[in-house]
């Protein structure tokens, strides 16, 4: 589960007096435009034209394999390896750098190697794992930009367990570094690992009208020892269910992840923890990346102080086998402390001091212990059905934790074939698997087919806005590719529903042109674009990329697709009852999740919007509808502030006989946005705006081909 640090040990509120002052500081309620203002490639150490794919390619990767395993057989004397074997400290590293993933944005998970740069390095829920980072790198060293930390840390865990006897379902490589953190959204708490999640003390857990995925932050999951430390399994069986849930896991992947992840490996609390020392990113320069320095005894080994839990789950704790629920179901358990003062739970039988070895002195033996999450796979019903089936068979049990962990580790990367080098297995349902596509042979006849439909520019643009605009650069899900738009969920959403005919009369033309519904949604609304913007006296001739495929309904998750919702576009204006951010702010991350710069979500919203793309006429300041024109920003810049807003929605605003929404105004009212608009505003900026409008809408298209 997780070995979260203690409270006493969370960082101390930073000094701001002699801070400089900030523009959000000024000005809070200001749009945040810096999400989208990612690091620029020149920034990033390996070069802009580093292939990272052509790299991983080079590797001899059994060789590598070889090299981890050797690492976890060598126990060093600066961080002593429990039981002599670094695998459940690798498990337990690899877990953390991918169990920070969240289905409502696809945030998180290890698929950019973030563990390694704050605020995660330094997590409460990440202590002592520095050490296991700073084991692996003679490996990271040895191969350099051909194996990236983001893949070794992913690659770590699972050689590790199949070290221990486990065998694997299979890993794929693939994952680039990032070389600065992102500035996530983990949570509004004033320190770390506070209790604002919860409304009360008996209050269960509730995460709604946020993205979060744990209880806390600061934790990957849940606190072991129970909702805000109270050590009720009932209670506990709700957070884990709804926090797993959030990071995609149903109730056999969570049961069966909890008790894979603890058969390997123990807790460590064996002492007083306000002894331990602060985490990585507080310490001075000459803690050279190492933190959480331990006072207790050696501060290492049998004296290490992690969360404060002391312990091992079985008494075979680097061997994959039955043990934990042997354990578990073996014996009446009490609820105890911890050295450190944690609450766990020990077996009632005092014989059961003589079944676990000491992790480094010989000789020695211990009860096995229990957190508060584990006692929740016995107290939840449904949870325990499942456990006593895969008590009862152990070879089910394998399979099930085999494909979860691969899940865990692999839930980010998006579709398999992002996925590289041998031991890729098949293609999972939650990959969200597409038939491979063939490219269209006469591109400029569908483009005429269509357009002689009688569709008109707004009803394709608007559909292939929809179809392609489900696409988050943020786990890589949605896109165009597949027409799921044609499939439920998709084809019932709300936002969704005013092109559902549209999409039928593309099904048709598809079918008879022999190409995919998913090329003809999007060359239908390429080919549009180009009709608007001759209609307008601009010649475009917009290449854009085909050879999608077409998914069924059976190759369709639809409890999972239904994170992809959207309940905020900007680009087409919509935004759903209830939703409580400003709709302005909401417009930055649909563009964030686009992968969009600054310019090119101004530069879309302005055309997007005289196309008729939007679900209502809110900015469509155009007497022309359908036609490529900057008159968005002539108009907008044009107008004196007399907006006020209207008596029926206070997020809708009327003005000169036309209305607009706070994602509309904010092109005239904030200084970067304004800036950028004015130039597409120019007399002599018409032809440059429908071309950096074409660039900006292939990018979106285009976003989901691998």
């Amino acid at each position: 589960m997780s070995e979260s640090e203690n409270p006493a040990l969370s960082a101390p509120e930073p000094e701001a007096t002699n801070r400089p002052r900030t523009n959000k500081d000024w000005w809070p309620n200001q749009i945040d435009l810096s999400p989208l203002n990612r690091s620029a490639p020149s920034a990033d150490p390996l070069g802009e034209d580093f292939d990272y794919a052509a790299a991983v390619a080079t590797l001899d990767v059994e060789a590598v394999k070889a090299d981890v395993i050797s690492v976890l057989r060598t126990s060093q004397d600066w961080w002593p390896a429990d039981y002599g074997h670094y695998g459940p400290l690798m498990v337990r590293l690899t877990w953390h750098a991918a169990g920070t993933y969240r289905t409502v944005d696809g945030r998180g998970g290890g698929g950019e190697g973030a563990q390694r740069v704050a605020p995660l390095t330094s997590w409460p829920d990440n202590g002592n794992l520095d050490k296991a980072r700073r084991l692996l790198w003679p490996v990271k060293q040895k191969y350099g930009a051909a194996l990236s930390w983001a893949d070794l840390l992913i690659l770590a865990g699972n050689v590790a367990q199949e070290d221990m006897g486990f065998p694997s379902f299979g890993f794929g490589f693939g994952r680039r570094d990032i070389w600065q953190p992102e500035e996530v959204f983990f949570g509004n708490e004033e320190t770390w690992l506070g209790q604002e999640r919860y409304t009360g003390p008996d209050t269960p857990l509730s995460l709604d009208d946020t993205p979060l995925g744990a209880v806390t932050m600061g934790l990957i999951y849940v606190n072991p020892e129970g909702p805000q430390g109270n050590p009720d399994p009932v209670a506990s069986a709700h957070d884990i269910r709804l926090t797993f849930g959030r990071m995609a896991m149903n109730d056999e992947e969570t049961v069966a992840l909890i008790a894979g992840g603890h058969t390997f490996g123990k807790a460590h609390g064996a002492g007083d923890p306000s002894l331990v020392g602060p985490e990585p990113e507080g310490c001075p320069v000459t803690g050279l990346g190492l933190g959480w320095k331990n006072q207790n005894g050696k501060g290492k080994a049998e004296d290490t102080v992690t969360s404060g839990l002391e312990g091992a789950w079985t008494p075979t704790p680097t061997t994959w086998d039955n043990s934990y629920w042997d354990t578990l179901f073996g014996h009446e358990w009490v609820l105890t402390k911890s050295p450190a003062g944690a609450n766990q739970w020990k077996p009632k039988d005092p014989a059961a001091e003589s079944l676990v070895p000491d992790a480094h002195v010989p000789g020695k033996t211990h009860a096995p212990m229990m957190a508060t999450t584990d006692l929740a796979l016995l107290h939840d019903p449904a949870y325990r059905a499942i456990a006593e089936r895969f008590r009862d068979d152990h070879a089910a049990f394998t399979d099930a934790y085999a494909r979860a962990w691969f899940k865990l580790l692999h839930r980010d990367m998006g579709p398999a074939n992002r996925l590289l080098g041998p031991w890729v297995p098949e293609p999972q349902l939650w990959q969200d698997p597409v038939p491979t596509g063939t490219a269209v042979a006469d591109v400029a006849g569908l483009k005429k087919a269509i357009l002689d439909s009688g569709l008109s520019v707004s009803d394709l643009v608007a559909t292939a806005w929809a179809s392609a605009a489900t696409f988050r650069s943020t786990d890589f899900r949605g896109g165009a590719n597949g027409a799921r738009i044609a499939l439920a969920p998709q084809k019932d959403w709300e936002v969704n529903v005013p092109v559902a005919a549209v999409v039928a009369k593309l099904k048709e033309i598809a079918a008879a042109q022999g190409v995919s519904l998913a090329d003809a949604i999007v060359v239908g609304g390429t080919a549009a674009v180009e009709k608007a913007a001759a209609d307008g006296g601009i010649t475009l001739s917009i290449d854009v990329k085909t050879g999608r495929g077409d998914a069924t309904q059976e190759q369709t998750d639809v409890e999972s697709f239904e994170v992809l919702e959207p309940k905020f576009d900007g680009f087409r204006n919509y935004l759903r009852a209830g939703t409580k951010v400003a709709p302005e702010n909401l417009l930055v991350e649909r563009a964030y999740l686009l992968g969009l710069t600054v310019k090119e979500l101004t530069v879309l919203v302005g055309g997007l919007r005289v196309l008729g793309a939007g679900v209502n006429a809110h900015g469509v300041f155009t007497d022309e509808v359908g036609i490529l024109t900057n008159d968005f920003f002539v108009k907008l810049l044009a107008s004196i502030p007399e907006w006020k807003p209207t008596a029926a929605d206070p997020n809708v605003y009327e003005a000169e006989g036309r209305t607009a929404t706070g994602v509309d105004l904010v092109f005239a009212s904030n200084s970067v946005l304004r800036g950028i608009s004015e130039v597409y505003a120019g007399s002599d900026a018409k032809e440059k705006f429908a071309k950096d409008f074409a660039s900006a809408w292939v990018k979106v298209m285009e976003n989901d081909l691998f």
